[in-house]
C-alpha cells in the first residue's frame, strides 16, 4: 500500500515530494536580525532531512518586532544580503524548497531568549519599548506596551509589504504570515489583548481588520505565482477569548482573499491559557477548519510517530504534517518515517551508503557501488 504521508502534493502552485514540513523554529542567533554561520548549519541539516518543504524561523518585519535581540528580521539590507549568503549556500547542496515565515512580536518583543528565562528585557539593559494593539501588559508585573496609533499600524503594514518583497528577491518558494503564539496578529484577534474601541477593535470584524489587511496588502506585493499560508492560533485555551469558531471565521475571510494554506497551532497569548496536552493535541483544529473551509491545512504539536502522522493524512484531518521540536531531535525522522511506512524520500549522495539493510528503496534515485 502506498503510504499518503509520502504521496505528492500541490501548495498553490509548489509540488511538494510528500506531506512533511519542517516547521519555522526560532533559534534566537542572529545578529542585528541578520542570520549567522548558526542558520547556515540548522538550514542546511534541515534541508538534507528528507522533508518536503523548509520554513525558515519567525522573521521581524522590523527590528522592533523581533521577540529577543537574537531573532532573525528581514527589514534591511543587510538582514537580506546575510540570509542571501545562507540560502544560496544551502540550495547548493539541496534543493528542497524553502520558504519564510515574517511576523511581528508585539507585546512579547524585547525578551530574553529561552537559555536565559525568555523574559522581558528592561529598557535600561538593552530591550526596547514593546508595540501592542492596546496598552495590556502580558503578566501584571510587566510595564505596559505602548498602545499602536493608526500611523503606527500603516508602519507594521508597509513593513510587512517590504519584507515580503525582500523574501521574493531571495526566491523564496513560500511565505507564511505569523497571526499566532500570542504576537501581534494574535493580539488583533485576540479579545485578551486588543481592548481597542476604533475600527481595529470590538467587534470581530474589526479585531480581524489589521491581520485581514495586512493579509491582502502582502498578498499583491507577493508573487502570484507563491504559495502564501497562515499560521494562527486556533484557539487561545481560555474562556472568553479566541476560540476556534472565530478562527473558521478568520480562514473563510483569508481563504476569500487568496490564502493557500493554513497552520493550525494554538495559544500564546496569555499566561492564563490551560491547555489539554496529548498527542496530536491540536490536530482536531486542522481537521474542523478543513471540513468548514475546504482550505488546506498543516497539522503541529506533538506528532512524533510514523503511523500517527500517516493516519492524520489518511484520515482527511490535515494535509500536511509539521515538525518542529523533533526534527531538532530526530533530524532524519523523514527518513525513519519512510522505511517505516514504504515510502521514499530524497537526500545527499554523500549518505547514500548509510542506508540500513532494512530500509532498503527508501533513497530516491540511488545509485551506488564499490570495489
Amino acid at each position: 500500500m502506498t503510504s499518503q504521508l509520502f504521496s505528492p502534493f500541490e501548495l498553490g502552485s509548489l509540488r511538494l515530494e510528500n506531506r512533511i514540513v519542517v516547521s519555522p523554529m526560532c533559534q534566537y542567533s542572529a545578529v542585528d536580525g541578520s542570520a549567522t554561520d548558526w542558520h547556515l548549519i540548522h538550514l542546511g541539516n534541515m534541508a538534507l532531512s528528507g522533508a518536503a518543504l523548509l520554513i525558515v524561523e519567525a522573521t521581524a518585519v522590523e527590528a522592533q518586532g523581533r521577540i529577543t535581540p537574537g531573532c532573525l528580521g528581514l527589514y534591511s539590507d543587510d538582514n537580506e544580503a546575510a540570509l542571501r549568503r545562507v540560502l544560496e549556500a544551502v540550495r547548493g547542496q539541496s534543493d528542497m524548497p524553502i520558504g519564510i515565515q515574517i511576523g511581528h512580536a508585539g507585546r512579547k518583543a524585547s525578551s530574553e531568549p529561552p537559555w536565559r528565562g525568555g523574559q522581558l528585557i528592561p529598557a535600561d539593559q538593552g530591550g526596547w519599548p514593546p508595540v501592542a494593539p492596546s496598552a495590556v501588559p502580558m503578566y501584571p508585573q510587566e510595564p505596559a506596551p505602548l498602545a499602536l496609533d493608526v500611523a503606527g499600524i500603516e508602519r507594521i503594514r508597509d513593513a510587512f509589504v517590504a519584507s515580503a518583497r525582500r523574501a521574493a528577491a531571495l526566491g523564496l518558494d513560500a511565505l507564511e504570515l505569523h497571526c499566532a503564539h500570542g504576537y501581534l496578529l494574535h493580539e488583533f484577534l485576540s479579545p485578551l489583548s486588543n481592548h481597542r474601541d476604533d475600527r481595529y477593535g470590538g467587534a470581530l470584524e474589526n479585531r480581524m481588520r489589521l491581520p485581514l489587511e495586512i493579509f491582502e496588502a502582502v498578498r499583491a506585493a507577493w508573487p502570484a505565482d507563491r504559495p502564501l499560508g497562515v499560521r494562527i492560533s486556533a484557539t487561545d485555551w481560555v474562556e472568553g477569548g479566541w476560540d476556534l469558531e472565530q478562527s473558521v471565521a478568520f480562514v473563510h475571510a483569508l481563504k476569500a482573499r487568496g490564502c493557500d494554506w493554513i497552520d493550525a497551532s494554538s495559544a500564546g497569548v496569555s499566561p492564563q491559557q490551560k491547555i489539554t496536552l496529548g498527542p496530536g493535541y491540536q490536530v482536531p483544529f486542522a481537521r474542523q477548519i478543513r471540513a468548514e473551509t475546504g482550505i488546506a491545512t498543516l497539522a503541529v504539536g506533538l506528532i512524533t510517530e510514523a503511523q500517527q502522522a500517516e493516519a492524520i493524512i489518511t484520515d482527511g484531518d490535515a494535509d500536511l504534517i509539521g515538525l518542529g521540536r523533533g526534527l531538532l531531535w530526530e533530524p532524519r525522522w523523514p527518513w525513519h518515517a519512510a522505511a517505516a511506512l514504504g515510502g521514499q524520500v530524497r537526500t545527499a549522495k554523500q549518505y547514500w551508503r548509510s542506508l540500513e539493510r532494512r530500509a532498503t528503496g527508501v533513497f530516491k534515485n540511488m545509485e551506488f557501488g564499490m570495489r
